[in-house]
């Protein structure tokens, strides 16, 4: 490590202590990724499209608390905080006029999770099914077939 010099110490007086990974901060309301099980961009949030996925997630994960983005208008936000309110959920309104970020609402943890899909898209996307049977009996993919190695490999294993 550098010793610290006079810019470092009038730089962090002014703006602050460094945080790692701000970015990341600033666009999941004060979070990390790693510690994220859900979110709902605020679009999602207006149109109340991801209520009953947000309900699943809530019961998942009981130890969690809801972070709500403050650019969102109340009456937007009455279902989910009446949801969270119901598993007993604590949720916190993150107000800040200075970072633009296109994130409604973060269920998350103060610990690193990992959660490999968090968007509401993926997880949909997870769910859906993946083979329809037709009239005659035979089932068939949904999906156009993959061309590249890589898309085969993953076929293989799933």
């Amino acid at each position: 490590m550098s010793k610290k010099n006079v810019d470092d110490y009038l730089q962090e007086g002014m703006y602050g202590t460094r945080l790692p990974k701000e970015s990341e901060r600033k666009m999941f309301l004060g979070t990390l990724r790693e510690r994220i099980a859900f979110v709902l961009t605020i679009g999602e949030v207006m149109s109340n499209k991801g209520l009953a996925e947000l309900e699943r997630q809530l019961k998942q994960h009981p130890k969690a608390k809801i972070l709500l983005n403050g650019n969102i208008s109340y009456q937007f936000l009455k279902e989910e905080k009446a949801l969270a309110d119901r598993f007993s959920i604590p949720h916190t309104t993150v107000s800040n006029q200075e970072n633009d970020t296109e994130i409604g609402l973060v269920l998350t943890y103060a610990y690193a999770i990992d959660a490999e899909h968090i968007y509401l898209k993926d997880i949909e996307n997870m769910e859906a099914p993946k083979e329809t049977e037709d009239s005659k009996g035979s089932t068939e993919k949904n999906s156009t077939p993959s061309r590249g190695i890589v898309s085969r490999l993953k076929n293989l294993f799933h």
